[in-house]
């Protein structure tokens, strides 16, 4: 079935692929590392990522041995530490009930904590050269752009439809180079924005660009609602220069990286409110005289929500609190932090206020 799509898609690929690091890679830890890192991100940024957990964890017995920090600590920044957690349970599954070997079969690969149906065709296909279609937001982009296909990506049937057109598209014996070179076409032309379409090699076959519906697909049937959260950072520091923070551990954003003291409000609050609440919340009093340092309004945007952030310096600060940690200022580094609290921790230099 329409084998001129992936003949002329074939030839393309080879003229024109980019020479990334796991490209011609056949391990499939590392595979599935790039794979990993890849999920809602950018191969430019992602390339570095994939290269510093090469670099410390060559294997993935390696990675099943690392702290949960240690982990944390590289991903600081990637964002989406969702990944990053599946990432270091699945090495352990891996390290455990596979002896360190990668499981073979897409069934198993599929059965791994953090693996999709996309993964686990990539990781297939790219390590063993199995006959299984991918499917990512580039393959949504060309196939429904090239073949005008208005079902909605995000439905039950959308999806459906366009795994069945992705397999029946793939030539089974070159299934790692197809899938490889139907992602690359996607990224580098089949854009989600301004696309490239002069330059397209399907210009001529494709029905969205004859019709001018290109920027109008893929179709999605439901709208990201973007909801705002209010985050008031109380950064408490004793006499002997030793911050407070505390580790996010409910299923919530973040979850596993490390944060001082946070107060969340359902809207904006003074700095009158922010004291009241602190001190209550906190066991704390005349915080007012404490005040060192009060910053101005960080805006972090995630892909469900927008974080409005602000943070409240204090010193001296006698505090103790069974949910958090004492940590000297200098040692601050160590710890994985939301790209938010990076972003505060460079701006402020805290060691450089106090």
């Amino acid at each position: 079935m329409n084998t001129w799509f992936s003949e002329k898609l074939l030839v393309w690929y080879q003229l024109n692929k980019r020479d990334l690091p796991w490209r011609e890679e056949k391990d499939p830890y590392k595979i599935w590392l790039s794979e990993i890192i890849l999920q809602q991100t950018q191969v430019i940024q992602g390339l570095a990522y994939y290269q510093k957990f090469i670099t410390h964890f060559p294997k993935v017995q390696a990675l099943a041995e690392a702290s949960e920090n240690q982990v944390m600590k590289l991903w600081e920044g990637l964002g989406y530490y969702t990944r990053a957690r599946n990432l270091h349970a699945t090495a352990k599954i891996i390290a455990s009930q596979y002896k360190g070997k990668f499981p073979k079969h897409y069934n198993q690969i599929r059965a791994l904590k953090g693996v999709g149906d996309y993964t686990a065709a990539a990781i297939a296909s790219f390590a063993f050269n199995l006959p299984h279609a991918v499917v990512d937001g580039n393959v949504y982009r060309v196939l429904s752009r090239v073949f005008n296909l208005k079902v909605p990506i995000d439905t039950a049937a959308g999806k459906k439809q366009f795994q069945e057109l992705a397999t029946a598209l793939l030539p089974n014996k070159k299934a790692a180079t197809y899938n490889q070179a139907i992602m690359e076409f996607g990224a580098r032309y089949c854009k989600p924005r301004q696309p490239d379409c002069q330059n397209c090699i399907f210009s001529h076959t494709c029905m969205a660009f004859e019709k001018s519906l290109v920027e109008s697909l893929p179709v999605k049937e439901k709208k990201t609602k973007v909801v705002p959260r209010y985050f008031n950072y109380v950064v408490l520091i004793d006499t002997n220069n030793r911050v407070s923070l505390q580790k996010r551990t409910s299923n919530d954003i973040w979850k596993g990286l490390y944060e001082f003291p946070l107060i969340e409000s359902s809207e904006p609050i003074s700095l009158k409110k922010a004291l009241a609440l602190a001190e209550k919340k906190f066991g704390l009093s005349a915080l007012r005289s404490k005040l060192i340092y009060q910053s101005g309004n960080y805006k972090h945007l995630l892909s469900h929500q927008t974080i409005h952030a602000c943070f409240y310096v204090f010193k001296p600060v006698k505090f103790k609190n069974a949910t958090t940690e004492n940590i000297a200022l200098k040692d601050l580094s160590a710890y994985p932090f939301s790209q938010l609290l990076v972003k505060f921790l460079k701006d402020c230099e805290l060691r450089e206020i106090v």
